[in-house]
């Protein structure tokens, strides 16, 4: 007979929503502050706050390095919910593959679909392509991070408990 040991009680009962939470907040963290440095570096001429203030705000502090700023804070906020919504959705899948797909999927849902709402961002066949194979290469390292940070966390905490 098997002995059922506290710890695997309480691991059992742990949610992973924090978890979940913590790696959406810091994904957007790391992966905007690194778009900004990229629009710093010109890599690319659109950076987080090109997408969060540039767009309804043309505030002369919203072209500076606080509008950056707030806009990292804003997109590592939004980012706990994509963190959600891939944890419901793709939870299961393992490996690179599956960021990578999202990361593409998200790129051309932010650069064509959601297009109206950022005004200030040029239309597709306005952006020169450091800009595009910038911006693709960070969303898809963006969802990779998130991709693989939470299935690797689904499966070490429900492949234990198995």
């Amino acid at each position: 007979m098997r002995r059922i040991n506290k710890n695997d009680e309480k691991k059992q009962k742990v949610s992973l929503l924090p978890k979940t939470i913590s790696i959406g907040f810091f994904g957007g963290l790391i992966w905007s502050t690194v778009a900004a440095f990229a629009g710093f570096f010109h890599f690319t001429t659109i950076t987080p706050k090109s997408f969060v203030l540039r767009s309804w705000l043309q505030n002369s502090w919203s072209d500076q390095w606080t509008g950056e700023l707030l806009s990292i804070i804003v997109i590592s906020i939004l980012s706990i919910g994509l963190a959600c919504l891939y944890y419901l959705m793709l939870k299961k899948f393992n490996g690179i593959l599956p960021g990578i797909i999202t990361g593409i999927a998200l790129w051309f849902i932010v650069f064509w679909l959601m297009k109206p709402l950022f005004s200030n961002i040029p239309a597709f066949f306005e952006l020169d392509s450091d800009t595009i194979v910038t911006t693709m290469c960070l969303f898809i390292l963006y969802s990779v991070f998130i991709g693989y940070s939470i299935s690797f966390a689904y499966q070490q905490h429900f492949g234990e408990n198995n």
